[in-house]
């Protein structure tokens, strides 16, 4: 079927803030996506739908049966299937005046200034609190406005970082927002969603995306938008730039993996390797914590146990055994070691250092 792009963006152009001009700009942008997942993927699509001219997906992951119920542009039959590859494809069937790529890896220090420096408007719309921070810092030294959005239970966070004014001043990002990385905030398969604040976040995103390019409306610049879902409420909290951060020193001394693990007790952890060499030891007991079962687990435990349903209070300890607890990414495993040690001081427990994906 041939179509037509003027009857395609019909209802758009027809907007007299938008008009033929707005779709013009929209058309020549080029928009780079990292993240495929909750909010990434229906990014993708309408920003796609909307009628960005190029659009570029990353991601390293593939399709699980738990993100189903919020990624709704997957499928079943994707489970297991690259998400950024499936998005890619999706997005061809719905946008043919938009051409879009992909990558199917993680976004990486070495080579990511050469990557966002392709594009017009980053989007990050990752669940990694380290890679937020790359990416921030990264527009930041590439003069790239970044459009950012999070998610923690009902809460949802967007706002539009380092957008230059017309005096050539760059608005405030992520650092001044929050200058550090936390080490205390789960992501969401460990804390749990639900799937309508994945959607309205994501939403949010493109709307700041698209009045970002057709130079319309107000960003939500300077200001960080907190929503809630539960009460239906909204916030706009001001932010005040910092201007004694060294964006460039930080960025070549961090190696944005391990801040994860900065403020951790090395008393109360056990790399990969001590931890393959006790697996075969009959005292050791491994807990999972993953709050889905079907994520792959590359070794056995002895039980799985939600984050969620973790309760100290209720856990019987076997002093005789030596405990270690085990998660993603080693952040919602060290809380749950954390906690039993502070209830049971005699206990043997471990959390499991970068947890199993550095396994």
């Amino acid at each position: 079927m041939n179509l037509n792009k003027e009857s395609y963006f019909q209802r758009q152009t027809t907007l007299s803030e938008i008009g033929e001009k707005g779709q013009v700009l929209l058309q020549k942008a080029k928009v780079l996506v990292v993240g495929c997942g909750g909010l990434g993927s229906p990014i993708a699509i309408y920003l796609a739908t909307s009628g960005i001219g190029e659009l570029h997906l990353v991601d390293f992951d593939t399709v699980s049966v738990s993100n189903l119920h919020r990624q709704v542009f997957y499928k079943v039959k994707d489970v297991g299937q690259p998400k950024a590859e499936i998005l890619a494809e999706a997005i061809k069937e719905r946008a043919p005046f938009t051409k879009v790529t992909y990558t199917n890896t993680s976004v990486e220090k070495d080579t990511i200034l050469n990557l966002v420096s392709k594009y017009d408007v980053i989007v990050e719309a990752t669940d990694n609190l380290p890679i937020k921070y790359l990416i921030n810092d990264a527009c930041v030294l590439t003069k790239k406005p970044v459009v950012y959005g999070s998610l923690y239970k009902f809460d949802g966070y967007v706002a539009t970082f380092n957008v230059k004014d017309n005096q050539g001043n760059y608005s405030c990002n992520l650092r001044d927002a929050f200058p550090k990385i936390t080490t205390e905030i789960p992501n969401c398969e460990e804390a749990g969603t639900l799937n309508p604040i994945v959607g309205i976040i994501a939403l949010m995103q493109v709307n700041e995306v698209i009045k970002l390019i057709t130079k319309k409306g107000n960003l939500l610049v300077n200001q960080l938008l907190i929503y809630n879902a539960l009460e239906n409420s909204q916030f706009k909290l001001k932010l005040k730039k910092n201007n004694t951060l060294n964006i460039s020193e930080i960025f070549k001394e961090s190696d944005y993996l391990e801040e994860y693990c900065e403020s951790q007790d090395e008393n109360l952890t056990i790399s990969v390797e001590d931890f393959k060499r006790k697996m075969t030891n009959n005292n050791i007991q491994i807990i999972s914590i993953l709050n889905h079962t079907d994520f792959k687990l590359p070794f056995k435990v002895h039980q799985n146990i939600p984050y969620k349903n973790f309760d100290v209070e209720k856990f019987i300890p076997n002093f005789d055994k030596e405990y270690i607890i085990v998660c993603k990414k080693g952040i919602t495993s060290y809380d749950i070691a954390l906690r039993l040690k502070e209830k049971y001081p005699k206990l043997s427990v471990l959390s499991l250092s970068g947890g199993t994906t550095n396994y």
